[in-house]
């Protein structure tokens, strides 16, 4: 608003400019600033150049050095943002690419890795905003629960992959809760991967052609942005994960419902399959995995992956980022 009312004064400044009666000795301008060094005036002529119009002259002055360095505070913080997003987007990448030559080099480890991740999540409540994908699970209390039994090899698998992640990181160690939800993601891409290669006759090169040309790769934009999840300081409470193999379908219909999840998003299809709410979403997603893009099923897998990566969490979307340069406002010029 200061601006704004500075620069309404601009157009009074025009008709001074064409003034025969004040004499101006020197007046020196720029595109954003206007020093007036001497003014000589004629009082004795009838339009006088009034008090007013040289705090005209000054106010528009200070008004343009304001809008100045303004902008330029807003072209550095635009700078520092975008620095940001390159940090994150960087570091990010290394982290796939650490995730996946791990779970590649333990294919056979896939799906304690995913189930890692949901029991990770499951444990959240709706009622309190308690629980969620926050890491917990790595605390001994929770991961020695029978609904986790199997699942330590995963997470010191994980925890070794953070080591290496977090000696090259340069804006802090990743959090157990990203980095849980980080390797689902890898070992998700690597089954979709793996199918492309089996549909190519196992050719690897012809695979990777096949996956990226026709495969859902481009759905995960939203999972990466959900990046810089808060870890837990201790375990979630119990009773909230079933023991998944020995549940009812109500009892997983249920569990899942409680989280916001529909029949269209539970995940075990294996005993899910009789279900009348659920059999049809199994009926869809088996068709769409014979096919050579496998979308539908691809598509709604990441979805759910997605949201169930942030149930009731707190991203922070400056996390892992390096400090921004601070601006000394002493220094800026008016």
């Amino acid at each position: 608003m200061v601006g704004v009312s500075f620069l309404s004064t601009f157009p009074s400044l025009l008709p001074l400019a064409c003034d025969s009666s004040p004499t101006i000795t020197r007046c020196s301008s720029r595109a954003v600033s206007i020093t007036c060094n001497k003014i000589e005036i004629d009082v004795s002529g009838e339009d006088r150049f009034h008090r007013r119009h040289i705090l005209r002259c000054f106010g528009t002055t200070i008004g343009l050095g304001l809008i100045e360095s303004s902008s330029s505070l807003v072209g550095v913080a635009n700078a520092a943002d975008l620095i940001q997003r390159r940090q994150r987007s960087e570091f990010l990448s290394n982290i796939k690419g650490t995730l996946y030559t791990v779970i590649k080099g333990n294919p056979d480890i896939i799906p304690s890795v995913l189930t890692l991740a949901l029991n990770d999540a499951m444990t959240y409540d709706k009622a309190t905003k308690t629980g969620g994908p926050n890491g917990s699970i790595r605390f001994s209390p929770e991961i020695s629960r029978p609904e986790n039994k199997g699942l330590s090899a995963a997470l010191n698998l994980l925890e070794e992959a953070k080591k290496e992640i977090d000696s090259y990181s340069k804006g802090g160690p990743i959090s157990f809760a990203d980095l849980i939800q980080s390797a689902a993601q890898s070992a998700v891409k690597a089954t979709f991967l793996a199918s492309a290669i089996r549909k190519c006759g196992g050719n690897e090169e012809k695979g990777n052609l096949l996956y990226n040309a026709y495969g859902s790769n481009g759905q995960w934009g939203l999972f990466d942005k959900q990046f810089g999840r808060a870890d837990a300081q201790d375990p979630d409470p119990e009773g909230r994960v079933p023991l998944w193999e020995k549940a009812s379908v109500k009892e997983m219909k249920d569990r899942f419902s409680a989280v916001g999840f529909g029949p269209r998003q539970m995940a075990t299809e294996a005993l899910l399959a009789t279900d009348p709410d659920v059999a049809p979403w199994v009926q869809k997603y088996q068709r769409s995995r014979e096919t050579v893009s496998q979308t539908d099923y691809e598509v709604d897998l990441i979805t759910t992956l997605t949201k169930l990566s942030t149930l009731g969490q707190s991203i922070n979307y400056e996390a892992y980022t390096y400090p921004a340069q601070k601006i000394d406002i002493t220094k800026l010029k008016l």
